[in-house]
């Protein structure tokens, strides 16, 4: 992991080491008080991408190419939840050849592609991340799914495509990186053809959240700031924000509160794991990977800076599995909506 991260970083303007960006990041993030500092990134583009320069090469270590949760049914593997997650969204919009599909905020290119591969249709990335962009592109050709991926260079707020481009748009988990849901789910709107659906994932505390609670409040700050999240919206906001640009809602749901035997979404974080994806990004398998960081950071093997953002994602992941275990947070709230023909 410390050769691949070296790597990413030689060449770029940021060579000396993640340490410059870390502290740029944490400049621009004030969690002492349960959230961003009032005044924050005036720029919520230069932020996310300030943000993903640091952890994409994390995600992908610890995590794998699709970057999400996913409840598990017992005998299931990590993997093969993940896909049934990203199955269920393509089948939700009813995707199938000849639709060309919108993915706000589409990371590397993980989920994309298996969207693509199941459903033949075109899908288009949206990212403003040149790095995770330049990702996407190698998947796409190593996974032989070029000719169904596109992607656009752009801030999802501003999306570099026509009034009524797609046949339909989803989101997995990146509607949430959006300065207010207003603004995002507007321009979701904007691009698609009439009578087009709309599928996403979406962070929110849930009605268990209690915001005069210190242990919840501290807990929610440590998810914003190892997730690079600005805000956190409860449902009632998320419900609201569909309607108000223009949306038919057909359904909402959070997809954490399983029926039927189940193993949690947040497992993965707070389990030990028997396969090596799940191992890497457990609580020992986190352990282990920032102590291997600390030793090669010292040897200057691994670039300055790096423990930090291992230590930074560590807090997000630990906050995440108390959250998930008290029911107050969940980043699966299934939004399913139309835009009238």
């Amino acid at each position: 992991m410390a050769l691949k991260i070296s790597n990413t970083w030689k060449g770029r303007k940021k060579a000396a080491g993640a340490a410059p960006t870390v502290r740029e990041y944490e400049k621009r993030f004030n969690a002492a008080d349960g959230g961003p500092a009032e005044d924050g990134p005036s720029n919520h583009k230069d932020f996310n991408n300030l943000y993903y320069d640091l952890v994409t090469d994390f995600y992908e270590y610890g995590w794998g190419k699709s970057f999400h949760f996913a409840p598990r049914v017992p005998g299931e593997s990590f993997e093969a939840s993940l896909t049934r997650h990203e199955h269920f969204l393509a089948l939700a919009l009813g995707l199938k050849p000849g639709m060309v599909v919108a993915d706000f905020g589409s990371g590397i290119g993980g989920s994309l592609l298996e969207i693509a591969r199941f459903s033949g249709a075109k899908i288009v990335g949206i990212n403003s991340n040149a790095y995770q962009l330049e990702r996407a592109r190698q998947l796409a050709e190593e996974t032989e799914l070029a000719h169904l991926a596109e992607f656009l260079h752009c801030d999802f707020l501003e999306v570099d495509a026509p009034d009524g481009s797609f046949d339909a748009a989803y989101s997995i988990e990146a509607t949430c990186c959006a300065p207010d849901k207003i603004s995002i789910y507007g321009e979701v709107f904007r691009v698609l053809k009439p009578g087009a659906l709309f599928a996403a994932y979406e962070y929110c505390m849930t009605d268990r959240f209690d915001p005069q609670d210190p242990h919840h409040l501290k807990i929610k700050a440590d998810i914003q700031l190892g997730g690079g999240l600005l805000v956190i919206d409860d449902p009632e906001t998320i419900d609201d924000a569909l309607t108000s640009v223009g949306f038919e809602v057909l359904e909402t749901r959070d997809l954490a509160l399983q029926t039927g035997p189940s193993i949690p979404w947040y497992e993965p974080l707070a389990g030990s794991g028997l396969s090596v994806a799940s191992f890497r990004s457990s609580r020992v398998g986190r352990w282990v990977t920032r102590n291997t960081l600390r030793v090669l950071e010292g040897l200057r093997i691994a670039p300055r800076g790096t423990v930090r953002v291992a230590e930074t994602l560590d807090l997000c992941a630990v906050a995440m599995a108390e959250a998930g275990r008290l029911g107050i947070f969940t980043p699966m709230y299934f939004i399913h909506a139309r835009k009238p023909a």
